[in-house]
């Protein structure tokens, strides 16, 4: 290659390089939101709206009013990544799962953390449960959920990113073989998932599957005996009490709301993530004309 042609190609590779400098994209508060919202079902969904008073009374039952302009997702980890990949977008998530590739907001002006639900300075919490049927007390179930809210069992919920709760005594391993098949909120999933690694340490001669879904199905599948413990990421309803159910706390845990890294804004009110969601406010910059 000649030196003319050298220089000519250094030239236009000095050029592109400097006229990539200083036109980074901005985040532009007139661009659409997108809204993205847990599908029907799931417990996160169930908490959200309730919380922030997405509910509406009609014909003597509870309407959620979520706005049909949102994108629906099936799973905590699909939020993460909708959210993730998109700069407009906003979601709710279980603290528990937050991590590094979203920024969760400050809602009414307090930072989501252990520390800030525990003191109830971040309101937007909820318990995890689990839910079973009536048990024996020297059964499997039973003893699992013994070794859950032992104080090994609660070391395991806060080395996992939840908040725990006050422990019992210390477990000791039961020598018990056999199975136990756990089911329902994907939300609770991660913590499950560390406490029957550990509980299985403790008791090698157990089997314990999970199955990951939601939390509706944590419920009807306990009932009808697919399930031995079923995970709700919300209350337990009376009427799903009054057919025999019973829940059992395992820890608790804030919703983070989360938007992209991008995002201007670090923090909103309850009202303004309410108006989002009710697609009254459908730019960013309607959201912040405080």
């Amino acid at each position: 290659m000649c030196r003319k042609c050298k220089v000519l190609i250094l030239w236009l590779v000095l050029v592109l390089i400097l006229s990539g400098c200083g036109h980074e994209e901005v985040w532009n508060p007139d661009n659409d939101i997108t809204i993205v919202a847990r599908e029907d079902g799931s417990g996160t969904r169930g908490a959200f709206t309730e919380l922030f008073a997405l509910e509406q009374e009609e014909g003597g039952k509870l309407l959620d009013m979520t706005t049909l302009e949102a994108q629906i997702t099936n799973s905590t980890a699909v939020t993460i990544g909708t959210v993730a990949e998109d700069e407009y977008a906003i979601g709710y998530i279980s603290y528990g799962s937050l991590n590094q590739s979203v920024k969760a907001l400050a809602i009414d002006g307090a930072k989501i953390s252990e520390e800030t639900i525990k003191s109830g300075d971040y309101q937007i919490a909820r318990p995890f449960n689990i839910v079973t049927k009536t048990y024996k007390e020297s059964s499997e179930v039973a003893d699992f959920i013994h070794f859950i809210k032992s104080r090994q069992g609660q070391k395991v919920v806060s080395e996992a990113g939840f908040v725990s709760l006050e422990a019992d005594a210390d477990y000791k391993s039961s020598g018990l073989s056999g199975k136990l098949v756990v089911g329902g909120s994907s939300s609770v999933s991660p913590v499950m998932e560390k406490l029957i690694e550990a509980y299985q340490q403790a008791n090698p001669q157990m089997e314990v599957e999970m199955q990951s879904t939601d939390s509706t199905t944590g419920v009807t599948a306990t009932l009808e005996g697919g399930y031995d413990i079923g995970m709700i990421s919300r209350d337990l309803k009376p009427s799903e009490g009054s057919r025999g159910l019973q829940a059992t706390v395992i820890a608790v845990d804030g919703i983070a709301i989360i938007v992209n890294k991008l995002n201007d804004l670090d923090a909103l009110t309850s009202a303004e993530v309410q108006k989002i969601y009710l697609g009254e406010a459908m730019t960013w910059e309607a959201v912040t004309q405080r």
